[in-house]
C-alpha cells in the first residue's frame, strides 16, 4: 500500500522509542521506504543498530559525520521525503521546530523539506498541558504541520493522564490516510450494513448472516477521502470507523426511518446492508412456549418495505447504489433490480463462491450499471471493494457536475 513512498522517521528521546521500531515494522510490511534519523537522546534508548536492521537503510544521526557521498544529507533527506514522521515527538523537539531552531539532523532536515510533517506527540502529562507546549503545538498547527492525538493511560513515570504516544496501528492508519486522494469533500453519503433483526416475541428474533463488514469498509473509504459519511448499521459486533456518523438501528423499518430522516439532503446512498424482505405479522408479548403435543409452530409473515425500491422512486439527484447477493441467475437478477429499483449501478456477487460470502474479508463482485454494462472483478480484501465502488460513485458525481 506504501509502495514507492519515502518516510522519513525522526525519533526523538523518549522512553517510547520502542513504539517506534513497531512503527518502521509496519512500514517495511506496507512497501513504503524508511529513512530513520535519531537524535542523540533516542541513542540513549535503543540503539542504530535496531532501526538499521529493520529499516533496512542507514540510520541517520549527526550533522557533521565524515563525508562518504556528495549529497548533502540533510537535503538529499528532505527532498525524497513523501512525509517526515516525528515519533515519539518530545516537548523538546517540537519546540526547537516551532521557533525555528535547526541544531541537529532532525530539526534541520524539517527545516528543509516541504514535505507534510507528522507529530506523535509523547511525553509526562504535565509537560504535554505546559501552556508553553501547547503553544508550540498550536503555532505548529496553524503553520500547517499535523498532530496525532496523543493517549491517555499510565505513563513510565507513574502518573496517569494524557501523553502516551499514540499506538503504533494508529500512527500507520493516520500516514495511510495522509496518501489517499481527498476527493470526495463536501458530499453528504448514507451508507447502509449489516443485517435487521425482525423479533418473534421477547426472546428471538428472525436475522441473516450478513456481518456488516462490506458496508463498514465502504463507510471508511469514505471518510477517509473526505466525505461527510452517516453509516446506518443493523447489529453487528465491529467497531465503527472514526469520523463517521453512526446510527444503530434494529428492524427494516428502523432502517427505513433512519435513512428517510437524512436522504432529502445527501448525495449518495450505498445499500451496502441485507435488511429481512419479511417480519412475523404479529410479535408475541410473551415467550412463545414449545408445547408437547405441537410438532409444529406457525408463523405467519408479512413483507417489510423494499427500502432501496422507496429511495429510487423518492430521488432526486442523489446517486444510489445497490447490491444483489445471489445464489443464481446473478446477471438477470442485478439487471432487474437496477430497473425496477431505478438505481444508478450495483454491486452484485454469487454468495455461494468461496471468498464471496458472508462474514469473510473477502469479496468476488461484478459491477453492472444502468445499460446493463457489466465489469467482473476478482477475489479482492473488501477495502479494496470498497474503492472501487467509491471511484465509481466519484466518475457519476463528476458527470453530473
Amino acid at each position: 500500500m506504501l509502495k514507492g513512498k519515502n518516510i522519513v522517521l525522526g525519533v526523538t528521546g523518549g522512553i517510547a522509542v520502542y513504539k517506534a521500531c513497531e512503527v518502521v515494522s509496519r512500514l517495511k510490511k506496507l512497501n513504503a521506504n524508511v529513512d530513520v534519523i535519531m537524535t542523540e537522546g533516542a541513542e540513549e534508548f535503543v540503539t542504530p543498530l535496531t532501526f538499521q536492521t529493520m529499516s533496512k537503510n542507514v540510520v541517520h544521526r549527526k550533522m557533521f559525520n565524515e563525508i562518504t557521498s556528495y549529497d548533502v544529507e540533510h537535503i538529499s533527506l528532505a527532498q525524497k521525503a513523501d512525509i517526515i514522521l516525528i515519533a515519539p515527538a518530545t516537548a523538546n523537539t517540537i519546540g526547537k521546530i516551532a521557533n525555528g531552531i535547526a541544531d541537529n539532523l532532525l530539526t534541520t532536515v524539517v527545516m528543509a523539506s516541504t514535505a507534510k510533517v507528522i507529530f506523535a506527540p509523547a511525553m509526562n502529562t504535565f509537560m504535554y498541558r505546559n501552556p508553553i507546549v501547547k503553544s508550540n503545538i498550536d503555532k505548529l498547527k496553524n503553520l500547517g504541520y499535523e498532530f496525532i492525538s496523543p493517549g491517555t493511560g499510565l505513563l513510565a513515570c507513574g502518573d496517569y493522564g494524557e501523553g502516551k504516544m499514540p499506538e503504533p496501528s494508529d500512527i500507520i492508519e493516520y500516514v495511510l490516510n495522509s496518501f489517499i486522494e481527498k476527493d470526495l469533500v463536501g458530499k453528504k453519503i448514507v451508507i447502509t450494513a449489516g443485517p435487521t433483526i425482525e423479533p418473534l416475541d421477547p426472546v428471538r428474533y428472525m436475522t441473516n448472516h450478513s456481518s456488516g463488514k462490506m458496508g463498514y469498509n465502504i463507510a471508511k473509504e469514505a471518510v477517509e477521502r473526505g466525505a461527510e459519511v452517516i453509516l446506518v448499521s443493523g447489529p453487528t459486533s465491529l467497531v465503527p470507523p472514526k469520523g463517521v456518523n453512526l446510527i444503530n438501528i434494529k428492524t427494516t423499518e428502523d432502517m427505513l426511518n433512519a435513512i428517510d430522516a437524512r436522504f432529502d439532503t445527501c448525495n449518495v446512498l450505498i445499500k451496502a446492508a441485507a435488511p429481512a424482505d419479511y417480519r412475523p405479522e404479529t410479535v408475541s408479548e410473551e415467550k412463545i412456549k414449545k408445547k408437547d403435543n405441537d410438532n409444529e409452530l406457525i408463523i405467519k409473515y408479512i413483507k417489510n418495505p423494499d427500502i432501496v425500491a422507496h429511495f429510487g422512486n423518492k430521488k432526486e439527484d442523489q446517486i444510489i447504489v445497490g447490491f444483489a447477493a445471489e445464489t443464481n441467475n446473478i446477471y438477470e437478477h442485478a439487471v432487474e433490480k437496477i430497473k425496477k429499483k431505478n438505481l444508478d449501478f450495483i454491486v452484485a456477487n454469487d454468495v455461494t463462491k468461496e471468498g464471496a460470502g458472508f462474514n469473510v474479508d473477502t469479496n468476488i463482485v461484478s459491477i453492472i450499471d444502468k445499460e446493463g454494462i457489466k465489469t467482473d472483478y476478482p477475489i479482492m480484501d473488501k477495502r479494496q471493494v470498497a474503492k472501487l465502488i467509491l471511484d465509481k460513485v466519484k466518475s457519476i458525481l463528476e458527470y453530473k457536475s
